[in-house]
């Protein structure tokens, strides 16, 4: 059965759009991407109507659009919630929280992964890395960041989000909803207050490997040795030159491992 085409007062107001998006490129096709997170933003998912106009606008198969469609996982085929939480599970945010974190939303929830809750607000995902590393483990709503995540935090972020209370993102722009985000995506202009002035930078630890890319190899800020008591000065003990952190320091390998101790080169097998 052929899928409907839109209203056509939708018809008319997409038409407007899409000439603004394939214009932008030498070549119409090159548009398909952006044009897909338009008509995303039209239902909230991609449905078999917006690849069938997609397919139209663009002079393409309706088989070429349906393959970039489900190719990519930020385009949805089944309708889902207004928020879209994903939850880092790459090795650093695993081990940091986030495999705790997903499986507590999912129990607080009561969703698998890509599920979404009965009252059509939320959709839990886990998703790749989000290259926001130093601030593991982190969740992000919308594609909007909120950092250094617990289980706590997590859940009461999901419910903030349920009830309508206001629910801020450590960094970059204010939560816009998933279909407000899809139209963002798709290259208009982002009308949030705020969202030009925000920023999602790097975080201190990102930026410190920027400087050492850099050649920036200014003394290196170093913590208290193991062991050492909490609260003490990082500078006690040490001479000039000395470093303050057994883990910081270069040590040869059969230095820093007393359980297997190693001779010197070439003394096994001799005699």
């Amino acid at each position: 059965m052929p899928a409907p085409d839109y209203p056509a007062d939708v018809r008319a107001r997409l038409d407007g759009d899409a000439k603004e998006v394939i214009g932008r490129y030498p070549d119409s096709r090159s548009a398909l991407l952006p044009l897909l997170h338009l008509v995303q933003a039209e239902e909230g998912h991609v449905t078999r109507t917006g690849i069938r106009y997609c397919a139209g606008v663009l002079d393409l198969t309706v088989a070429e659009v349906t393959a970039v469609a489900t190719f990519y996982t930020m385009y949805r085929r089944e309708p889902g919630g207004e928020y879209q939480v994903g939850v880092c599970t790459n090795t650093l945010c695993a081990v940091m929280g986030g495999d705790a974190i997903f499986d507590g939303l999912k129990r607080h929830l009561g969703v698998g992964n890509g599920g979404t809750t009965p009252d059509g607000k939320i959709t839990l995902e886990h998703v790749e890395c989000n290259a926001a590393c130093d601030f593991a483990p982190v969740v992000m709503v919308n594609w909007e960041f909120f950092d250094n995540q617990t289980v706590e935090s997590a859940t009461a972020l999901v419910d903030d989000l349920r009830a309508g209370r206001p629910a801020s993102p450590t960094r970059g722009a204010p939560l816009c909803t998933y279909r407000e985000t899809a139209r963002i995506l798709a290259g208009f202009p982002d009308e949030r207050p705020g969202a030009v002035e925000a920023s999602g930078g790097a975080g201190p630890a990102s930026l410190a490997g920027l400087r050492l890319a850099k050649g920036d190899t200014g003394p290196a800020r170093v913590g208290p040795p193991r062991g050492a008591p909490p609260g003490g000065s990082p500078d006690a003990g040490a001479g000039p030159g000395e470093h303050l952190s057994s883990h910081d320091a270069p040590r040869k390998t059969s230095a820093s491992d007393p359980d297997h101790p190693a001779g010197p080169v070439g003394e096994e097998g001799e005699g």
